[in-house]
């Protein structure tokens, strides 16, 4: 994150605010961690109960707090498999619009973030819909840090990025429609 940081401060078409540059950082970190966390959990998940690498080891862990993990249970596998192949390159591709000053940039910020909420929400209530039979309720570490504070950041930042993609393209639309009208009166 720290190279992240410096490269889109220092190498961006545009100067970028630290929001902006804070949310170049947020897709980079989720484009790896869907890339490479969940790319593994999709490639490998019927081998990770028994496998002793390091990835392998994290899932297991992960799964302490949702037994999913362990199961290969299928729509946990389908919605990390959507989430690593789809949603990992995407969120490189909304870090290039914004260092690139590409105007695709918030459509595509709100495509992956549409996304990234869609896919945790699902995820969630599944658990919910289940009674939660795939963790310790209540523990501390697996339900409260694992399970509530590790996903969090998927609900609140995807909504903040929908609301803000939202905002800039109903912007840009009445910019073009004030243009379009000035240029009916021409």
């Amino acid at each position: 994150m720290v190279s992240t940081w410096i490269y889109s401060g220092s190498s961006a078409k545009v100067k970028l605010s630290t929001v902006q540059r804070l949310t170049v950082c947020w897709f980079m970190l989720c484009g790896c961690i869907h890339l490479i966390l969940e790319g593994w959990f999709s490639v490998f998940h019927n081998s990770i109960a028994g496998d002793q690498s390091f990835l392998s080891q994290l899932w297991k862990e992960y799964s302490k707090a949702d037994s999913r993990y362990v199961s290969a249970d299928t729509f946990t596998v389908m919605m990390e498999t959507v989430t690593a192949w789809l949603e990992g390159p995407g969120c490189f591709l909304v870090a290039a619009g914004y260092v690139n000053n590409s105007p695709n940039r918030y459509v595509l910020q709100l495509l992956v973030s549409t996304g990234q909420l869609y896919g945790t929400v699902l995820y969630v209530g599944n658990e919910v819909k289940d009674g939660f039979v795939h963790g310790p309720l209540w523990d501390p570490m697996y339900f409260w840090f694992y399970f509530v504070v590790i996903n969090s950041p998927w609900v609140i930042l995807p909504t903040l990025l929908m609301v803000q993609s939202y905002g800039k393209m109903v912007q840009g639309q009445a910019q073009m429609d004030r243009a379009a009208k000035g240029k009916k009166k021409k």
